[in-house]
């Protein structure tokens, strides 16, 4: 098998639609890229809602040293997920450029 052809695979692949239930919101279905995006975004939503739950709680009295630590430490964790986020759909974009260049 020449580089070619796999190149050209992969790019395929890559750009290929979901098919089934995993990207229909009412939508087209999307690529593999576009789900990795999407899941990336509901993971940092729900650590989002995690903080705002416990700042709300920590801002309606609860701002005990154990709460305001838990809340540093969630925060702190939404910290890493974005950057890791950012991170991941970088490299894979990047990824699918060079193969769309090679392809």
């Amino acid at each position: 098998m020449s580089n070619n052809t796999i190149t050209s695979g992969l790019s395929t692949m890559a750009t290929a639609p979901l098919t089934g239930n995993r990207m229909n919101k009412g939508e087209n279905p999307g690529t593999w890229f576009e789900a990795l995006a999407d899941a990336w975004g509901q993971t940092l939503d729900g650590q989002a809602n995690r903080i705002e739950q416990m700042s709300n709680s920590v801002s309606q009295g609860g701002d005990n040293p154990s709460q305001i630590t838990q809340l540093t430490a969630e925060s702190l964790k939404m910290s890493f997920l974005s950057n890791s986020s950012s991170s991941s759909i970088d490299s894979v974009g990047k990824a699918l450029e060079t193969m769309a260049r090679k392809g």
